[in-house]
């Protein structure tokens, strides 16, 4: 459902889809609504169809020198468990998640955080609503139990992916996703493809999107090495439709699953005749083995 169908008036900042969140033009926008008529500013985290990677702490700050009285909302489904993540320390008001990314389980779970300034909004908004309605929810919470049946295959799940990040020390979780992340655009940069995300700042430790030379689809690019080699790429979505691929690196990911992913780009660049240098993945194993004991360090 989008925000329209909710009688809602989205206001967008234009950006070139190359880059995460400005800022600056955050604040510049809020500092335009002068009678404080926008209500939240809303942010992804970490875009997947990009490959980019906001930073949520510079859009608060930005919230705060405009002086505006805004939720800040931020989904964090492809970001929570894959990169630093600081609810209460950023002033985020809403933060939604989904279980099916860095925290390694199938999709069916969503989570929702919320501060007291987004319940106080709650109790005065008057637009229909369900999932940001969270009153039975947190009557219900306060004895353990849920308002429907909940799923309980999936929160066995959960209790195991938590356990399992939690034994690898989230600080090595997010330094194993930013090694394979670095790996990744190492190899994409020896084989001479572009970056879709042209700023470092805001590369993605989560998923790598993939520019395709002029002159060639990456869907027919991506068929091949699913036909040839059982693989899947992630698909450019909208402006990117055919123009590029992603390699995901997030979750129970290591060295061999990344350096094996990159085996089947590289092979699968090849068969389909996509102009490219050889090379990706041996600029990936050089890296891996040249971090390879700071890491395992890190991790014991």
């Amino acid at each position: 459902m989008s925000v329209e169908n909710l009688g809602l008036k989205p206001e967008v900042i234009p950006t070139d889809w190359r880059a995460g969140a400005d800022a600056d033009a955050v604040e510049a926008h809020l500092n335009k609504d002068g009678e404080k008529a926008i209500k939240a500013v809303c942010v992804v985290h970490n875009e997947t169809s990009t490959g980019t990677h906001s930073w949520i702490d510079e859009v608060r700050k930005a919230m705060d020198a405009a002086d505006h009285p805004a939720l800040l909302m931020v989904d964090t489904i492809s970001s929570l468990a894959v990169m630093d993540y600081r609810h209460d320390e950023w002033g985020v008001d809403v933060a939604i998640c989904g279980s099916q990314k860095g925290l390694m389980l199938p999709p069916g779970l969503s989570f929702t955080a919320v501060s007291d300034k987004a319940l106080a909004a709650m109790k005065t908004a008057k637009l229909p609503r369900s999932y940001w309605a969270w009153d039975d929810m947190l009557e219900l919470n306060r004895d353990g139990v849920f308002p429907y049946t909940p799923p309980t295959a999936h929160l066995f799940g959960l209790s195991e992916a938590i356990d399992m990040l939690l034994e690898e020390g989230l600080d090595n979780v997010f330094e194993r996703h930013a090694r394979m992340a670095e790996a990744v655009r190492r190899a994409a940069q020896a084989w001479g493809l572009e970056l879709w995300c042209r700023d470092p700042k805001y590369h993605s430790t989560a998923v790598t999107a993939v520019k395709m030379p002029d002159g060639h689809n990456a869907d027919a690019f991506r068929k091949v090495v699913l036909d040839t080699f059982n693989m899947s790429l992630g698909t450019g979505l909208n402006k990117l439709a055919g123009k590029a691929f992603r390699i995901g690196h997030l979750g129970d990911t290591n060295d061999l699953t990344i350096l094996g992913a990159l085996a089947g780009v590289e092979m699968g660049l090849r068969l389909a005749g996509v102009p490219h240098k050889q090379g990706g993945v041996d600029a990936a194993m050089a890296y891996f083995a040249e971090t390879a004991r700071t890491a395992s360090a890190k991790a014991a």
